[in-house]
């Protein structure tokens, strides 16, 4: 709340958001209504206010007037709130006096097609934000030290590249891989698309570097059984061939991978010699393939309710052993029944015009109706034929099946307090604005954990995450939040332990005093302890009681 004897002067930006806002509202009139508004000082509206000249003019307007609260009336906190409060910062006022109005999602978006009664609801929104601004308190940011060190759990291509690029800027880093060996499912591939370089050159050179780097400690085997801490300082207890390692990072990066559905739990396509395209790639890779006719399936367990999603690598995987099929074996007959074909870019295409040119047969097939796998032919509607049944002879059917999370991914997600999605791959904090970041401070994601990728894709989104991870290592202290829960009144606090049992983030402990303590650090300001606090114990900085029931009265004029 504010200090006393200070006079509260709020500055109000109305932005248009181009037409977003400005082609459903009436900004002028929003901003006419807004200087009406009790301690409003001063108001403006700005074409795009998160411009460098909408910026510019917070700034001048705070110097010019004194302000000592800014409320912004545009899109969302989500993507905007931190950029704001970075600008009235620069100018020597307290990022947390600062408030958002959000009319855009909230109003113009949702009440397109009715105006004035949008207008009319942003202003509601405007009278909300002033009643919370003028009891807004300046806080501060919390410091914490951080180890000069990165945990990158995964040794597939992901990791490794995540690896070797924070290797490269000075960092000292812990490579923790599962299995007894690096490189993850490259190690099973054959040759790689579009480029038809050896798999296992290609990884073998990039795992010699790191094996050979003195600032790296590469731990196979290896299986997490505790991480605890907090961005900065992380401890994680890794067991290794049966011995337990503790380690300490101040950044850690999930690059834990995904794996090939078994053609076993493909129930659509049972039958004799049916295999997916990673055991194909086996006996392309150790000479023994041996069949005269090859019918691949697409889509072979993807795309359907149990996994909804495409698998993004399948096609050209099909594509590719296609292609060495007829390379090794020319008269082997190769037939690739498809639902789509997905060749993204000009290199991709020209794979699949070399396949056309190969003399591969592409027989276009409807999820409607599975083709039918028999003894020694397949039976298949052919869309492009008007839905006629075609029979193809085959000797082996190969079923590109999609990439599924690996069984290991919950209990991750459980160590390190992240999110997965509905197929149970991570879930990154913003798939625009933070695409290989978590909620949680200081942990990261790429590959093919996050979502099925070929391996460019893969390698930039471990350049991300380990650029992502250096922008904290790069400092020997890293600000957090500064809005988080406290218990203010400790005789309040009675001991149920409701809120150490309701925290998603473990940050509420019993103290050695056997009270009720709360790691600021840890803390998101969720707001979860302090709504359900029986006693009223908790209070949430810059969303206290007070500021709440503010906006609530301001809400209904009072």
């Amino acid at each position: 709340m504010k200090m006393e004897g200070e006079e509260v002067r709020i500055g109000i930006f109305v932005c248009h958001c181009g037409s977003n806002i400005g082609g459903v509202m009436d900004c002028k009139a929003l901003v006419k209504y807004a200087s009406t508004l009790p301690d409003v000082v001063y108001t403006e509206d700005n074409l795009y206010t998160c411009s460098e000249v909408g910026l510019n003019q917070i700034k001048d307007a705070i110097k010019e007037h004194n302000l000592n609260r800014v409320i912004v009336a545009s899109c969302t906190p989500r993507t905007h709130e931190s950029l704001f409060r970075d600008t009235i910062q620069e100018v020597g006022l307290n990022p947390y006096l600062f408030e958002m109005a959000n009319i855009r999602d909230q109003c113009s978006w949702v009440h397109m097609k009715d105006k004035e009664k949008a207008t009319e609801k942003a202003k509601d929104l405007l009278r909300m934000a002033v009643g919370k601004a003028k009891m807004l308190e300046p806080l501060e940011k919390i410091k914490v030290g951080v180890t000069p060190a990165a945990a990158v759990i995964g040794g597939g291509i992901a990791g490794i590249t995540a690896a070797t690029n924070l290797l490269h800027q000075g960092f000292n880093v812990f490579l923790l891989e599962k299995t007894n060996q690096l490189g993850g499912i490259i190690n099973r591939l054959y040759k790689l698309y579009p480029s038809n370089e050896l798999g296992t050159e290609f990884i073998q050179k990039k795992i010699e570097y790191i094996q050979n780097h003195p600032n790296i400690e590469v731990l196979t085997n290896a299986t997490i059984k505790s991480v605890y801490g907090f961005v900065g300082e992380y401890d994680l207890e890794v067991e290794v061939n049966n011995s337990t390692k503790k380690l300490r990072a101040g950044t850690i990066i999930i690059a834990t991978g995904a794996q090939v559905l078994d053609a076993q739990y493909v129930q659509e396509f049972k039958g004799e010699n049916v295999i997916n395209q990673a055991d194909l790639e086996l006996q392309l890779k150790n000479k023994t393939f041996d069949a005269k006719n090859v019918v691949m399936v697409q889509c072979a367990g993807a795309r359907i309710d149990e996994r909804p999603y495409c698998s993004n690598i399948c096609c050209m995987t099909a594509l590719k052993n296609a292609l060495l099929i007829k390379e090794q074996s020319p008269d082997s007959h190769v037939t690739i029944l498809y639902r789509d074909v997905q060749t993204l870019g000009t290199k991709y295409e020209e794979t699949y015009q070399k396949a056309r040119e190969s003399r591969i047969l592409f027989v276009k097939y409807s999820p409607e109706k599975n083709p039918i796998v028999e003894n020694d032919h397949v039976k298949v509607y052919s869309e492009l034929s008007g839905g006629k049944e075609i029979s193809i002879p085959r000797d082996l059917i190969v079923l590109s099946t999609p990439l599924v999370a690996n069984p290991d991914s919950k209990e991750l997600a459980q160590f390190f307090k992240v999110p997965l999605e509905e197929n149970q791959f991570f879930l990154e904090a913003h798939v625009k604005l933070r695409p290989v970041d978590f909620a949680t401070d200081g942990v990261y994601v790429c590959g093919c954990t996050k979502w099925p990728a070929d391996i460019p894709e893969t390698i930039s989104q471990a350049y991300a995450a380990s650029s992502r991870a250096s922008t904290v290592l790069s400092h020997e202290t890293f600000e957090v939040e500064g809005s988080t829960a406290k218990i203010l009144d400790k005789s309040k606090c009675v001991g149920c332990e409701i809120c150490i049992k309701i925290c998603p983030f473990g940050a509420i402990i019993k103290n050695e005093e056997d009270e009720v303590d709360i790691i600021q650090v840890l803390c998101h300001g969720c707001g979860t302890c302090g709504a359900t606090c029986p006693h009223k114990a908790i209070t949430v900085s810059h969303f206290t009681t007070e500021q709440i029931i503010s906006q609530i009265h301001s809400f209904g004029g009072d």
